[in-house]
């Protein structure tokens, strides 16, 4: 996400003392949550949900998932994600939700500064070596294939007050 997006407010959605959520705050939401939610289409059009970890790295999220994971196979027919993080109260808090393209990383030197990065934020225990275009972890077998979410629009759910902004990107 190199560019500002476009941003724009719904009173439709929001109370009535609500006002827009600027983009910093949206984009901090991102870069601070330690879990998200991925939500990606199976070939027969069901959705897949599951919880990862991820990073807001060089403006975009990031995630990682192994090529005999659910996600991963759905990526290879459907590159289009849903990824959400916030949490599970009514009155506090944001609640985030990124829609875009998946794209896979293949270069090694982003990869090792992703995994220097996904390190530094989550500690050792996610500690990843880069090899052949993918992350390898310590003792498993076979590698992470690493994607980068180019977005077409995040959204944010502010809570006090309830308001609703969307972010449009070009």
């Amino acid at each position: 996400m190199t560019t500002e997006p476009t941003v724009r407010f719904d009173d439709r959605f929001s109370d009535p003392s609500a006002s827009a959520t600027p983009w910093t705050d949206a984009a901090r939401g991102l870069e601070e949550a330690e879990l998200y939610w991925i939500t990606t289409v199976r070939a027969d059009g069901r959705p897949h949900v599951t919880p990862l970890i991820g990073l807001m790295h060089d403006g975009a999220l990031h995630f990682c998932t192994g090529p005999r994971e659910q996600k991963y196979r759905n990526l290879e027919t459907n590159d289009q994600v849903a990824v959400t993080t916030g949490n599970n109260t009514w009155t506090s808090g944001l609640d985030l939700v990124v829609e875009g393209r998946a794209v896979m990383i293949g270069d090694d030197a982003v990869l090792r500064r992703l995994a220097e990065a996904i390190e530094a934020k989550y500690g050792s225990v996610w500690h990843f070596d880069v090899a052949d275009g993918m992350f390898q972890a310590p003792g498993a077998v076979g590698g992470a294939a690493v994607f980068r979410v180019e977005p077409s629009k995040i959204m944010a759910f502010a809570k006090d007050p309830h308001g609703q902004t969307s972010y449009r990107f070009s």
